[in-house]
């Protein structure tokens, strides 16, 4: 049986696909571990630099598209930054530990663990509220 042949003899062979058409081709069970580790760095350092180029092609787009738009950049971003800035605000203490008024809680976020074992031994969340 003869060997097959490479996916792209059987296409239209243009000026431009015939140009692009490098096979790579390595035959990795011959490597020894060194020569796998070297490869595998080089490949891993190829596959950063494709996507910085990436990066850098989206980013232009996005530019034209702000430019085109009559913005600048800082425009844009100006009111995604504030909105995110914007925390809530401090909320008041909602519950009390009754054997140590220091401690509160808002109701908020984790429960801490005196309210956690005020409910367990049977208090109820309504006997704990701050009045």
């Amino acid at each position: 049986m003869p060997p097959l042949k490479p996916l792209y003899a059987f296409r239209a062979m243009s000026p431009s696909f015939a140009a692009r058409r490098t096979i790579l081709t390595i035959d990795i069970s011959k490597l020894k571990e060194p020569q796998l580790t070297a490869l595998m760095g080089r490949i891993q350092a190829r596959l950063a630099e494709i996507q910085l180029e990436k990066v850098a092609r989206v980013r232009d787009k996005v530019m034209a598209m702000i430019t085109s738009e009559g913005l600048d950049y800082a425009d844009l971003m100006e009111h995604s930054v504030r909105a995110r800035k914007s925390k809530r605000g401090k909320v008041k203490p909602k519950y009390r530990n009754p054997a140590n008024s220091q401690e509160t809680w808002s109701g908020r976020g984790r429960q801490p663990r005196w309210f956690a074992a005020a409910i367990k031994i049977g208090k109820k969340e309504s006997r704990l509220l701050i009045k």
